[in-house]
Formats: structure tokens, C-alpha cells, sequence
């Protein structure tokens, strides 16, 4: 979903619906606080879970820039989360997130209204803990999301209150289909619960519906320019995640070196992003939006949640 957008007493706006079960009414509500949303859907079937979860949708596509410049000049705020196409083209996945950012944007010029787009902590610099104020790797691990970032902060210059989101690596919760599941589907494959090196390295986490208020802040009152973190931990440390992962499947856990993690993990790039050290201090997106997280920590979604239920076929 890369835009969607809200309406509140006949003005439209933009949020995030972080597909929420429809079984939460009241998560729902304290999440949207009254907007209405419009979702961009490629398919019937996407259209279809909008509807479910009380969104517009609004057919188009990542690459429908055409598509894109109607739905934001119809709202009263843009929230761009979508990021796909080829991990083996980072440039051309880099150009696709850009221009449909700069397409998002140019509606909304002169006017004053939001524009919030999403990165991830993964671009900060590695082994210190990092804050809103320090700058992104360029050369680290996610660079390519870089391009992204000053694409959206551009427009706070040209009347745009334009904001950036960086996701913690983990935004865990029920029906979770991110890093978290593809280390639990390697450890049922491969039989052992794995880290690298001595596993002290941290990954920062953030539950679902934390996240979705926090874009939902965000669009209503982030100042132009801002930069923020979803973070709710600064860093869980990836031995902890493989030990309570193998604790819930009964495996034993294990210690991989880097050369044996590249083939062991999904992919070289995950091995190297499952051995990567980079916690990210979120106190003051907390202090600047008044943000609380208040739901389950990673290790206890982890332990509660679904992740390590039985698989169904």
C-alpha cells in the first residue's frame, strides 16, 4: 500500500490501516482518531481488504504516477509506505520509490499539508546507538533508502510539511510476514536456532499498532523537515530472538560465523542484516509527538503471539 488517505468532517488526509485485524475495533479507532482512509490497491483483492478494514480504495499502483498525483490532490495528507521491485536492481528500485515520492509531493506544494514517507533504522550507522539527529550511512547496509528520504525532505522547502519514518527492522504483531517469520521458517528448516558471531548484536523493535499511531501522529502534527523513529526497544539483542525462538520450537540454538551465516540465512544480504548491530534511540520522536508505545515488546510477541504456532497447510 504506498498512499493512503483520511477524512475527517468533509476534509481528506492521509494514514496508515497497518492491516488491522477487523476483529479490533477499538485498536482501529485509536488509531485512525476519527479519519477516514483512502487506500491505494492494485487489485480487486487489495480493494477488498480496504474495504474490510472501513478504507476508500483508490486503484493505481507504485508505478501509476498518473494515479498517484489524484490521490494526493484529493487529500489533506500523504503517507507513502511502499517499496518494492528487484533487490538485484537497488537503482532502479531507488528511481521507482523517488519519482513516485516526487509524484506524491508536487500536489501538495505551497499548501502546508503532510507528506510522511517510510525508511528504516537499517540506514543509520552500525555499533553505537543512533539518534533522529545523526545522519544516515550512505555506504551502510540500507543506503539504497537514502534517495527516499531526501526526495521527501525537499518538499519541507517548498511548502510541504514533509516528514521521514524510519521503521525499526522488526514492526512485529499478529500475522507478521517480515524478518522475524523468515527467521523462524530457517530454524524449522534448517533444525537450529541461529546467530551470529556471539549474537550481542541489536536489532531495535516496534509492535504494529505502536507504529500506526505513530504515522498517524506524524501526519497530523510533525513539524516540516522532521525525521522520526519507530522505535519502541532500541535493541533486542538477536541471541535473545534465536534463544526464545528456539525455546517455542524446542531446537537448540547456534553460534554461525559470517561465511557460514551467508548460507544458512534466506540470503547474503539477510545474513548480513542478521548479523548487523544497529540499536536507534527513539526519545525524541517520543518527546516531539507525544508518542508512548504501550503494546508487547518483540521477545513477548514472540512468545505470546503467533510466530512460532504450528504452520497450517
Amino acid at each position: 500500500m504506498s498512499v493512503t488517505g483520511v477524512k475527517r468532517e468533509g476534509a481528506h488526509a492521509c494514514i496508515c490501516h497497518w492491516r488491522l485485524r477487523p476483529d479490533r475495533p477499538r485498536s482501529r479507532r485509536r488509531i485512525t482518531a476519527g479519519h477516514t482512509v483512502t487506500g491505494l490497491a492494485r487489485s480487486d483483492a487489495a480493494a477488498a481488504r480496504l474495504e474490510s478494514l472501513g478504507a476508500t480504495p483508490h486503484r493505481g499502483s507504485l508505478d501509476d504516477l498518473d494515479s498517484l498525483r489524484v490521490g494526493a490532490e484529493a487529500a489533506d495528507g500523504v503517507l507513502h509506505m511502499a517499496y518494492g521491485g528487484d533487490f538485484s536492481d537497488l537503482d532502479d528500485m531507488m528511481r521507482r520509490d523517488r519519482t513516485a515520492i516526487e509524484a506524491l509531493g508536487r500536489p501538495l506544494e505551497h499548501s502546508g499539508k503532510p507528506l510522511v514517507i517510510t525508511s528504516g533504522t537499517l540506514v543509520m550507522p552500525a555499533d553505537r546507538e543512533t539518534t533522529e539527529k545523526d545522519e544516515p550511512d550512505t555506504a551502510g547496509l540500507a543506503a539504497f533508502r537514502i534517495a527516499g528520504e531526501r526526495a521527501c525532505l525537499a518538499f519541507a522547502a517548498r511548502g510541504v510539511r514533509a516528514s521521514v519514518v524510519r521503521l525499526a527492522p522488526t514492526v512485529h504483531g499478529p500475522e507478521d510476514h517480515g524478518f522475524i517469520p523468515m527467521l523462524i521458517a530457517t530454524a524449522r528448516k534448517t533444525g537450529v536456532s541461529a546467530y551470529v558471531g556471539d549474537g550481542t548484536n541489536r536489532w531495535p523493535a516496534v509492535h504494529r499498532l505502536d507504529a500506526a499511531v505513530l504515522f498517524r501522529l506524524a501526519l497530523e502534527k510533525a513539524p516540516a523537515g522532521s525525521v522520526l523513529h519507530g522505535v519502541a526497544e532500541s535493541g533486542v539483542t538477536l541471541k535473545s530472538i534465536a534463544e526464545t525462538i528456539a525455546r517455542g520450537l524446542d531446537l537448540p540454538t547456534v553460534s554461525l560465523t559470517p561465511a557460514e551465516a551467508a548460507t544458512h540465512f534466506v540470503s547474503p544480504f539477510m545474513a548480513t542484516a542478521y548479523g548487523f548491530d544497529g540499536p536507534v534511540s527513539s526519545t525524541h520522536t517520543q518527546e516531539l509527538l507525544g508518542w508512548s508505545p504501550t503494546h508487547p515488546t518483540l521477545l513477548e510477541s514472540l512468545e505470546h503471539g503467533d510466530y512460532l504456532a504450528t504452520p497450517t497447510a
